[in-house]
């Protein structure tokens, strides 16, 4: 995960760690790349706004690993500020996102679904945001 919001980071690890499931957090975007490099994780989450590199800039930086075959695909979501940033997740080709504030169903349904070889989107649709 990576958010320099702890209110953020509090709310993912409740939902989401146990005996089985450890997340691990960077507090800067670009400590993303490198952190993923150093641990793969089954799944990356992004806060939309990290410092000076958000989740979106991420994100694009690791679906260019993958493309290049430097990094194996997983599945990458973004935790949104409203609905009408679901624009800029479509277009950083995020598998998934969830739109702030968080809970915990939402958080474990999400990682299930992006677990499972899905996607999980929620907000409006980007063409409707446009129009």
């Amino acid at each position: 995960m990576a958010t320099d919001s702890d209110s953020i980071a509090a709310d993912v690890d409740a939902a989401l760690a146990n005996d089985e499931t450890d997340v691990l957090r960077v507090r800067r975007g670009s400590d993303v790349l490198p952190a993923v490099q150093a641990t793969n994780p089954d799944l990356v989450l992004l806060d939309l706004q990290i410092g000076n590199m958000g989740g979106i800039a991420a994100c694009l930086a690791i679906r260019q690993e993958e493309g290049a075959e430097r990094l194996d695909a997983r599945p990458v979501a973004l935790m949104l500020d409203r609905s009408v940033d679901v624009f800029l997740a479509q277009e950083s080709r995020a598998d998934g996102w969830l739109i702030k504030p968080l809970d915990s169903l939402r958080v474990r349904r999400l990682a299930k679904e992006l677990l499972g070889g899905g996607t999980y989107h929620e907000g409006v649709e980007a063409e409707s945001a446009i129009s």
